[in-house]
């Protein structure tokens, strides 16, 4: 059972959400908030599996919400919601923490989609994508302050190979790419994978590749 928590100032947007989630098996909706606050309060009080997290709201608005409940380091992921097609809204809701961003009017199949992905521990952004954003917005908008020793341990923990599969993963390389360019097989890359998510700390592959983009570890792409 997928749980969710819906976060949305509008309530016939909420009433919506809740009306298509209910119709489907395998997923209960916890709970609703019309604010960040509330979400935060919600999230934490709740656990829900997934907050469906609107951004634009008064007072706490979605992305600090976003940052406050990935920081209190529970279980619940976040899938952010917006009417707003502005890649600086998908590049703040990421660097919050967040591990998908869709717009409100995606198809019914594409919301129940993403919301399976991000409960089964998948990014609904694909990482590729997510390394255009910080390409793009690196110059505009200020970076995650350093975790100085913190980030110092995880990366001192990593094996050399593991430090080359982040460097990959870093890059946006799916693990095809990572297996071809690297001369492994692809479940030997997947296990690889999943052990540097768990020694950084990473919930998914987006969050490493800001991790590594975060550290120097690959460098931004020339402007095309």
């Amino acid at each position: 059972m997928t749980t969710v928590l819906i976060v949305d100032d509008q309530p016939l947007q909420r009433y919506g959400f809740r009306m298509l989630l209910e119709s489907q098996p395998g997923t209960a909706v916890l709970g609703e908030a019309g604010h960040g606050a509330e979400a935060v309060r919600l999230a934490g009080q709740l656990r829900p599996d997934v907050v469906l997290m609107d951004i634009r709201m008064p007072g706490m608005d979605g992305i600090e919400a976003t940052r406050l409940i990935v920081a209190a380091g529970g279980r619940s992921r976040v899938l952010v919601l917006t009417t707003f097609d502005l890649d600086e809204y998908a590049h703040a809701a990421l660097r919050a923490g967040a591990s998908g961003f869709l717009l409100k009017d995606a198809r019914p199949e594409e919301l129940l989609a993403g919301i399976r992905a991000v409960a089964s521990g998948d990014a609904v952004v694909a990482p590729a994508v997510t390394r255009r954003l910080l390409d793009a917005y690196a110059r505009h908008l200020p970076g995650r302050p350093p975790g100085g020793a913190d980030e110092d341990r995880r990366i001192a923990a990593l094996t050399d190979r593991e430090r080359e599969i982040l460097v990959a993963v870093g890059r946006g390389w799916t693990n095809g790419e990572i297996a071809q360019r690297l001369v492994l097989s692809e479940s030997t890359v997947k296990t690889h994978v999943g052990r540097v998510l768990a020694k950084i700390g990473a919930r998914d592959r987006v969050q490493a590749v800001i991790f590594a983009y975060d550290l120097g570890l690959t460098r931004p792409n020339p402007p095309a």
